[in-house]
């Protein structure tokens, strides 16, 4: 009787991470809008996006709402912190059926899974799942951040990034790394092309949060951040070329 174990299919050689998490901020849907989704800028990402897949990829992607709400600013605002916090997880999941929706008109089939349960739009997070989602190819898109207020979707990214084993953290800015100071406010400002993470949180550097670092470094998870802006970007990032700012 012939054997029906799945043969293991080994990534291809031009991969230098086979399984990634891919951190999306929300506002990076907006394009030259100040909210909401732009079509244009969403069809430019799932592009990139299902180039990485058709290499052999395994990719999660977490992605945030600030472009829709964000709860710090809500909080700020006068609002109840937990409230505004939720109210920005809703806004994530605007965002993952958004990109669910444009990934699989291009043929990219995905999933979304929700750290809240609302199960007629998405999946419950289950960790097995989620890894097995991955293992048969299909996009994993994470939505509602942790499922509790507080907590970033830098956290959140960090933490799925954890849990199903991805050997890379990426985040997709709108600038080419990390600098010493905002580089739009200096232009004499110092790009970092390596950081350790004490280094990051000794510096007190604002583009990821300290949770969410403590939490890679916990885990020895690499974190390269980088431009969304620059065409190739993520293919580039997953093959081992040298972009952005490596945190490790």
């Amino acid at each position: 009787m012939a054997s029906t174990v799945a043969p293991v299919v080994k990534p291809p050689a031009q991969l230098q991470y086979h399984r990634v998490l891919l951190k999306l901020s929300g506002e990076a849907l907006t394009g030259p809008g100040a909210y909401g989704i732009d079509p244009d800028v969403l069809l430019t990402i799932t592009e990139e996006v299902r180039d990485v897949v058709r290499l052999g990829c395994e990719l999660a992607i977490v992605i945030g709402g600030g472009n829709i709400f964000r709860g710090v600013a809500g909080s700020a605002r006068g609002m109840e912190r937990a409230s505004a916090d939720y109210m920005g997880m809703l806004a994530t999941v605007i965002n993952a059926l958004a990109l669910q929706d444009a990934l699989e008109r291009i043929g990219v089939m995905t999933r979304v899974m929700s750290a809240i349960s609302m199960q007629q739009i998405a999946e419950p997070y289950i960790r097995r799942r989620a890894q097995r989602h991955l293992e048969k190819g299909r996009v994993v898109i994470f939505a509602a951040g942790t499922g509790n207020p507080f907590f970033t979707t830098d956290t959140a990214a960090s933490l799925r990034a954890v849990e199903v084993s991805a050997s890379v953290l990426l985040k997709a800015t709108n600038v080419d790394g990390i600098y010493d100071e905002d580089p739009k406010k200096n232009a004499n400002a110092t790009k970092f092309q390596d950081l350790s993470y004490i280094e990051f949180l000794s510096r007190h550097l604002k583009v990821m949060d300290s949770t969410a670092i403590s939490l890679c470094m916990d885990n020895n998870l690499p974190i390269i951040v980088f431009s969304l802006g620059t065409s190739g970007n993520i293919k580039r990032a997953i093959c081992g070329e040298r972009i952005g700012t490596i945190v490790h």
